[in-house]
Protein backbone atom coordinates (compact mmCIF):
# COMPACT_ATOMS: atom_id res chain seq x y z
CA UNK A 1 0.00 0.00 0.00
CA UNK A 2 1.18 3.46 -0.80
CA UNK A 3 0.53 6.53 1.23
CA UNK A 4 -1.70 8.82 -0.84
CA UNK A 5 -1.53 11.88 1.41
CA UNK A 6 -0.94 15.11 -0.50
CA UNK A 7 2.37 16.88 -0.11
CA UNK A 8 2.80 20.62 -0.18
CA UNK A 9 5.26 21.12 -3.04
CA UNK A 10 6.12 24.68 -2.01
CA UNK A 11 7.02 23.53 1.49
CA UNK A 12 9.11 20.65 0.10
CA UNK A 13 10.92 22.95 -2.37
CA UNK A 14 11.69 25.52 0.32
CA UNK A 15 12.95 22.85 2.71
CA UNK A 16 15.22 21.45 -0.01
CA UNK A 17 16.55 24.95 -0.82
CA UNK A 18 17.15 25.68 2.88
CA UNK A 19 19.13 22.45 3.25
CA UNK A 20 21.24 23.30 0.19
CA UNK A 21 21.91 26.82 1.49
CA UNK A 22 22.89 25.46 4.91
CA UNK A 23 25.31 23.00 3.33
CA UNK A 24 26.92 25.78 1.28
CA UNK A 25 27.16 28.00 4.35
CA UNK A 26 28.88 25.23 6.30
CA UNK A 27 31.44 24.80 3.50
CA UNK A 28 32.09 28.54 3.41
CA UNK A 29 32.43 28.71 7.19
CA UNK A 30 35.17 26.10 7.06
CA UNK A 31 36.81 27.74 4.07
CA UNK A 32 36.68 31.40 5.10
CA UNK A 33 35.50 31.56 8.68
CA UNK A 34 38.15 32.66 11.12
CA UNK A 35 37.83 34.48 14.39
CA UNK A 36 39.04 38.02 14.83
CA UNK A 37 41.86 36.77 17.06
CA UNK A 38 43.05 34.41 14.32
CA UNK A 39 43.03 37.21 11.74
CA UNK A 40 44.95 39.53 14.08
CA UNK A 41 47.48 36.79 14.86
CA UNK A 42 48.08 36.16 11.16
CA UNK A 43 48.50 39.89 10.53
CA UNK A 44 51.01 40.18 13.38
CA UNK A 45 52.97 37.21 12.07
CA UNK A 46 53.01 38.69 8.57
CA UNK A 47 54.26 42.03 9.92
CA UNK A 48 57.00 40.31 11.88
CA UNK A 49 58.08 38.27 8.85
CA UNK A 50 58.06 41.39 6.64
CA UNK A 51 60.12 43.27 9.22
CA UNK A 52 62.66 40.45 9.48
CA UNK A 53 62.93 40.29 5.71
CA UNK A 54 63.45 44.04 5.45
CA UNK A 55 66.21 43.87 8.08
CA UNK A 56 67.97 41.10 6.21
CA UNK A 57 67.99 42.90 2.86
CA UNK A 58 71.37 43.55 1.35
CA UNK A 59 71.77 47.00 -0.17
CA UNK A 60 74.76 48.17 -2.11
Amino acid sequence: MTDNTPINLNRARKARDRAADKAEADVNAVKFGRTKAERLLDAARADKARSALDQAKFEE
